[in-house]
């Protein structure tokens, strides 16, 4: 992260005695990226964080999941709103897309999580719909329609969807508060806000679409009490349950700059131009080898002869998809496309407006029509992008002819 916060108790420096009130010291963790060449933090437990007392493997239906090539290449969609609902936002996630570098899933989750570690990468959660309390070492969030949630590499975390009891693991009943929707980003690597926002000493500069009062990170300890706690990690071998002697919830302060965090589409900025902008101007987030742009409502292009849609495009070294979140999608008018859909334009494809669409948004200007509503989230990545199992679920077979419809 690029500044640093202090939440709860700490002593006035590192790695000095810090005493609990019966005299025993609070147990130091370093949560640090890049072998102590990078962002960290450091969170003072009551207990030791070391403490196991037992590792045993899990099957991990979301890590063992088919990937199949886009063979034969060709654009695809698939619509969200028909996978079953079910689960929790960890072993929950159905799996649409995923490389060497990142996987995308979908989740609909009613219930609470196990406690979770993803120490293979960093996750960033979009919530397309539903409200749900996020809490981790660090203290908790509540996230809902909208938000972005960036969870570094290594956090022990649970997700509970309103409605669903603080102490629960997950269980087969939704939560009475509905169902959390939501864009499940995972990389094999850091995510972060790109570089080209910040200074060189990580604040965010005035041009920035975004910037730090944008953002929230808990605010205050989350201090739990209890024993043989298991948690599920997720390494690069795959995923384990450790049974933990203590809680890990007993950090009574923290501070340093590695910390999750949430950040709402809506408090995105948007850059426009008097032409149509490219999307590194909607760029929110970049991961190895891939990055996330958010597509927010914004003023239409002003130029005289604008033409206020998308040109015909093909980015040779990436592979695009797009997660249609809300608004009105009026250059895919009648490719089958809504809220809830996810369209996949590989390296190798050309692709753009429908037929008809450059036209009609023309007229729009000439009608005093003044801006878009379209809500989008989109992950670029320079490797191609591979088929999961719940995009062949509910894939739109007549997608990729769209194009050919006058």
């Amino acid at each position: 992260m690029p500044y640093y916060r202090a939440v709860g108790e700490i002593p006035r420096k590192r790695h000095v005695q810090f005493r609990r009130p019966d005299g025993g010291l609070y147990a130091e963790e370093l949560m640090g990226e890049e072998g102590f060449s990078s962002d960290s933090s450091l969170l003072y437990h009551r207990h030791a964080p070391t403490a196991i007392m037992k590792s045993e493997g899990v099957q991990d239906p979301v890590g063992e999941a088919e990937l199949r090539p886009n063979h034969p290449l060709q654009p695809r969609a698939c619509r969200t709103q028909d996978l079953p609902i079910g689960g929790d936002l960890v072993l929950g996630r159905q799996v649409l897309y995923g490389n060497d570098d990142v996987r995308l899933s979908f989740a609909a989750a009613g219930t609470g999580s196990d406690l979770y570690r993803n120490s293979a990468g960093d996750e960033v959660v979009y919530i397309q719909s539903g409200s749900a309390r996020f809490e981790s070492t660090y203290g908790a969030l509540e996230v809902a329609e909208g938000d972005y949630v960036v969870i570094p590499a290594g956090t022990i975390h649970r997700w509970l969807p309103a409605g669903a009891e603080p102490g629960a693991q997950a269980g087969p009943d939704v939560a009475p508060g509905g169902v959390v929707r939501a864009l499940v980003i995972e990389a094999r690597g850091h995510i972060r806000p790109p570089k080209r926002y910040l200074s060189q000493y990580g604040q965010f500069l005035e041009h920035a679409p975004y910037c730090e009062r944008d953002l929230r990170a808990p605010a205050e300890p989350l201090v739990l009490e209890g024993g043989e706690v298991p948690v599920l990690v997720r390494g690069r071998g795959g995923l384990s349950r450790l049974t933990y002697v203590r809680h890990p919830f007993d950090v009574v302060g923290w501070d340093g700059c590695l910390y999750p965090y949430a950040f709402n589409i809506r408090d995105f900025e948007p850059i426009v131009k008097r032409t149509h902008a490219p999307p590194p101007v909607h760029q929110t987030f970049e991961g190895p080898n891939f990055v996330i742009c958010s597509f927010c409502p914004r003023p239409l292009d002003f130029h005289e002869d604008a033409v206020p849609i998308p040109y015909n495009h093909h980015n040779v070294d990436s592979d695009e998809m797009m997660f249609y979140v809300g608004g009105d999608y009026s250059a895919r008018k009648g490719s089958g496309i809504g809220v809830g859909s996810v369209s996949l334009h590989p390296s190798g494809f050309t692709h753009g407006p429908q037929p008809g669409a450059v036209e009609a948004s023309i007229e729009g200007l000439r009608q005093g029509r003044t801006e878009t509503s379209e809500m989008a989230v989109m992950v670029d990545t320079f490797r191609p992008l591979l088929i999961g199992p719940a995009a062949r679920q509910c894939e739109d077979p007549e997608y990729a002819w769209s194009w050919a419809r006058a």
